[in-house]
């Protein structure tokens, strides 16, 4: 497939960037076509409107000028690209029975590649029912009807405020910090105290009143939050700037905390700006590659920096509130949030074959494999029946398809693989396949490419699929 590189202002300019890399080789056989002066920020692989793929001929030359057929025969006129939502259409069985009763005529998800130089907005993704609200009363704004659970697993250190921290957490920072407490107000920020020292004092002991002492503390937590993001511009900028100042000049003589040195950081990209100060709201947490993080609707985040693959429900919809130039919807926000407090649970992929990983977050929508092959070696990828999306990330090898039960077609002629039993597609870093559903055989082999371009130890692709368990 040909894929969209989405070029927003917070991307890694250039080949640097992983999107850029991959969208370059994708599209013209060469690292070296990514532009030095253009943010790569996201690249799109599915079958959304606002950065639809495109299905490739089937029959054309792999890169060392050897025929070769792709993962998906399209049988669009003289060979010409085509919208893979089209191909689809034209091709339903393509989807197979079980996503095509759940999402008629759809791909469920929507598989990503993020190359973050700065921070995204402080945002949250609609549930289903705010989402239809949100695209029927918004719809400049909000683009569809979807929600977006999303995963991110990083392939690079990745970091990202996501959810909120505890009540005693940001007690603290109301203490040690003067300004972020001048700019909640001082109503807020005494009932957050207040709270939590009534737990202390033993409320807590008291049969049932736990809960209500959880109560207190939640209720103070929101009032709070809600009264820094619908603060008065001026008002932050002033407190903002005088914590900047500080913060500067205590550098000097001691070691600024973890989320100090985040504030001066962000203060820097959106100076002024109130999602600077959400940051004391948030926990922030660094990714080590391989790990991932679910994002449920309406719990709040925003990536600060690193790659990831990431994927999530076919939609756009996000509600934005803070560190952004673009539209903002802060009091959506604020009413639609969970304010689930703690850290967030990180996924570490599941082994199931020596080579493939799997990360299943709970929902129906999506799941994804990480594929690692050492060269000389051959793996046998997961037979799964449904539909799927295979990026190839690193190094160059073979994938050897054939049907699973001795059938040389899935579905029919529309998604025949090939004519034979079976056959080898040469793949490459920067290679996007899809892959209809029905039952067939993947076997993955890692070579080393001549030509250097991509001459890496091990074959890495990523595979995003309907998550099995709602099949």
């Amino acid at each position: 497939m040909r894929c969209v590189a989405q070029t927003y202002d917070w991307g890694i300019k250039g080949s640097g960037s992983t999107v850029g890399r991959l969208y370059a080789l994708g599209t013209s056989g060469s690292a070296a076509a990514a532009k030095d002066d253009v943010p790569y920020a996201e690249l799109w692989m599915g079958t959304h409107p606002s950065g639809p793929s495109l299905v490739l001929p089937s029959a054309k030359p792999d890169q060392s000028g050897s025929p070769c057929t792709v993962l998906v025969k399209n049988d669009a006129a003289e060979g010409e690209p085509q919208l893979l939502q089209d191909w689809l259409d034209a091709h339903p069985e393509a989807l197979g029975a079980t996503v095509q009763q759940k999402w008629p005529g759809q791909l469920p998800f929507l598989f990503k590649v993020l190359s973050v130089a700065k921070a995204l907005s402080i945002q949250a993704h609609p549930d289903k029912r705010l989402a239809e609200q949100l695209h029927a009363t918004q719809p400049k704004n909000y683009k569809d009807d979807n929600h977006k659970p999303e995963m991110a697993l990083a392939v690079t250190p990745f970091e990202a405020l996501c959810g909120f921290v505890t009540s005693r957490e940001l007690r603290e920072s109301i203490q040690s910090v003067p300004e972020l407490r001048m700019a909640i107000g001082e109503h807020h920020a005494d009932s957050v105290l207040r709270a939590g020292k009534n737990g202390v004092n033993g409320v807590n002991g008291v049969n049932g009143a736990h809960e209500a002492q959880e109560c207190a503390e939640q209720r103070a937590f929101k009032d709070a939050f809600r009264a820094l993001m619908t603060q008065d511009g001026d008002v932050i900028q002033t407190h903002l700037s005088s914590l900047v100042a500080r913060l500067q000049h205590e550098s000097k003589a001691r070691e600024l905390t973890d989320k100090e040195q985040l504030v001066r950081r962000l203060e820097q990209q959106y100076p002024g700006d109130v999602g600077v100060l959400s940051a004391f709201f948030l926990n922030h947490v660094t990714l080590q590659p391989g790990q991932a993080i679910c994002l449920a609707a309406n719990e709040p985040h925003a990536y600060l920096a690193g790659e990831c693959i990431e994927c999530m429900a076919a939609s756009d919809n996000v509600v934005r509130a803070g560190l952004t130039p673009k539209y903002r919807d802060t009091d959506t926000l604020c009413s639609m949030l969970t304010y689930k407090q703690g850290c967030p649970q990180l996924l570490n992929g599941t082994p199931i074959t020596p080579h493939v990983s799997v990360y299943t977050p709970p929902f129906d929508e999506f799941e994804v494999e990480k594929i690692s092959v050492p060269l000389g070696q051959t793996a046998a990828l997961p037979e799964i029946s449904g539909p799927s999306i295979l990026l190839v990330f690193r190094g160059s090898g073979a994938i050897s398809v054939a049907p699973a039960n001795g059938m040389n077609k899935v579905h029919g002629s529309a998604a025949a693989v090939a004519a034979a039993p079976s056959y080898v597609q040469g793949v490459h870093v920067g290679d996007v396949f899809f892959v209809p559903a029905g039952s067939h055989k993947l076997l993955a082999s890692a070579v080393v490419e001549t030509d250097g371009e991509d001459s890496e130890p091990v074959l890495e692709m990523y595979r995003a699929r309907v998550n099995v368990q709602a099949q």
